[in-house]
């Protein structure tokens, strides 16, 4: 991507720019899904957030997995409404580049969204994820309902152990109600299906959020 601004100090709503009225105008359809980009999205639909580094890179992790039924990037969890991705790069909105993603609950689960949001990158950086540091590319969920928030919560627990158990610091993610959720320019829209030789900094630290459901052994 473009050169950032290596700003790792969230601003206050005062030192925020901001922003403007305008939404961002996106495409009406996904580029590889070929469904809306934007709602509403109804049962058995059900929506996800994700911050987990360079959104583009991020999105096609959850596009690929069957059940996903559209997915998008944006930014959320500032203060600057609507902005652009140069103004988020700055360091002066406190947005994070985020995921937006719509599955089948009929065909997914959150925990199945959550593991590969867990193992896809590094959750013990603060702002930054690997080379690229600022703000915007803090770990962060932000859930829409009590049962996401408890699932996040619960999933935390058991990678912090795995974690620990690899000698890995503290997890850092943010877990947060949604916020409003600004969509990104068109252009990184699916950006990696566009672009296949596009830059993606993405990249787990090699451990696994642990099976559950298993029956116990007699």
């Amino acid at each position: 991507m473009f050169e950032r601004l290596k700003n790792a100090v969230m601003p206050n709503n005062d030192s925020a720019l901001p922003g403007r009225s305008q939404k961002m105008p996106v495409s009406a359809k996904h580029f590889v899904l070929d469904a809306p980009l934007e709602g509403p999205f109804n049962a058995p639909y059900a929506t996800a957030m994700f911050g987990l580094g360079c959104f583009w890179g991020a999105e096609r992790q959850f596009w690929q997995l069957p059940g996903v039924y559209t997915t998008s990037v944006g930014y959320a969890a500032g203060a600057t409404p609507n902005p652009s991705y140069e103004e988020v790069c700055s360091g002066r909105t406190g947005h994070n580049e985020v995921v937006l993603v719509v599955y089948d609950t009929s065909k997914l689960s959150y925990r199945d969204l959550l593991k590969v949001f867990w193992e896809s990158h590094d959750p013990t950086q603060g702002m930054r994820q690997g080379g690229d540091q600022g703000t915007q590319y803090r770990s962060g969920i932000y859930t829409y309902t009590d049962d996401q928030a408890e699932e996040a919560a619960a999933t935390q627990t058991e990678f912090q152990s795995v974690l620990t158990e690899g000698g890995f610091p503290t997890i850092t993610t943010e877990v947060l109600s949604a916020p409003e959720y600004y969509y990104a320019e068109d252009y990184h829209q699916q950006y990696l299906a566009k672009n296949p030789g596009g830059y993606c900094g993405l990249g787990g630290v090699g451990a696994c959020l642990p099976e559950t459901g298993l029956p116990e052994n007699k």
